[in-house]
C-alpha cells in the first residue's frame, strides 16, 4: 500500500511538472517563435500604437464607418463576456431588437434588402468579419457621409474581402476593421 502511494504521489509530480510545465513552455515557445503574430492576438498597430485586433470585432458607431455585426457579449464586443445571446428565436427581446435594428438599417438604405449578418450576432458575439453584402449594403450611408463615390468604395470593399479558404471552405469575408482603416487611408488621400 504504501509503495502504491509513493508510486502514485511520485507519478502525480513528474505528470505535474511534463504536462503543467515543460510541455505549455515548449508549446509556447514555439507559438512565438514560428507564429509570433498569431500566438499575441494579431494586433493592428499604427505608428507604434495598437488599434485593434484583426480577430475581435469592435464597436464602430459613427456613420463614416462601416459597422460589424451586432454583438451579445457584455457591454457590445466585451472579449470578457464573449458568448451569444442564447434567446429563442420567439423571445421577445430578441425579436425587438431585431426589429429596431432593422427599422435603422432601412432607414439607412431603403431600397436594398438588409444582410442577415448586419441583424443576427455570432455565437461568440466577437466575429470581426462581415460578408460582402454586408459591406455592399453600407456604401451609400459611408458615401454620403465621407463626400465619397460609391464606386470607389466598392474597389475598396472588393480589395479587402477574402474569398473562401483553399477555394472552397468558409464564406467570402470582409473584416471591418481593416476596411475601415483603408477608408480612413482613401479619405486621407483625397
Amino acid at each position: 500500500m504504501k509503495k502504491n502511494l509513493i508510486t502514485a504521489f511520485l507519478m502525480t509530480i513528474a505528470t505535474t511538472i511534463l504536462l503543467g510545465v515543460i510541455y505549455p513552455l515548449v508549446i509556447t515557445g514555439l507559438a512565438q517563435l514560428l507564429f509570433h503574430d498569431k500566438a499575441n492576438g494579431q494586433i493592428i498597430t499604427r505608428n507604434g500604437d495598437a488599434i485593434g485586433s484583426r480577430i475581435i470585432a469592435q464597436p464602430f458607431t459613427s456613420a463614416k464607418y462601416f459597422h460589424p455585426r451586432p454583438s451579445a457579449a457584455g457591454n457590445g464586443y466585451d472579449a470578457a463576456n464573449s458568448g451569444g445571446t442564447n434567446l429563442a428565436s420567439t423571445n421577445q427581446k430578441l425579436i425587438d431588437r431585431v426589429r429596431a435594428d432593422a427599422a435603422t438599417l432601412h432607414s439607412e438604405n431603403p431600397s436594398q434588402p438588409i444582410p442577415v449578418d448586419l441583424l443576427t450576432t455570432s455565437a461568440s458575439g466577437l466575429d470581426p468579419e462581415i460578408s460582402p453584402a454586408a459591406a455592399e449594403f453600407q456604401i451609400p450611408r459611408i458615401a454620403r457621409e465621407r463626400g465619397l463615390s460609391e464606386s470607389a468604395l466598392r474597389d475598396l470593399v472588393q480589395k479587402h474581402t477574402d474569398q473562401r479558404d483553399l477555394g472552397l471552405l468558409g464564406e467570402p469575408r470582409v473584416n471591418v476593421l481593416e476596411l475601415n482603416l483603408a477608408l480612413d487611408g482613401a479619405s486621407a488621400g483625397r
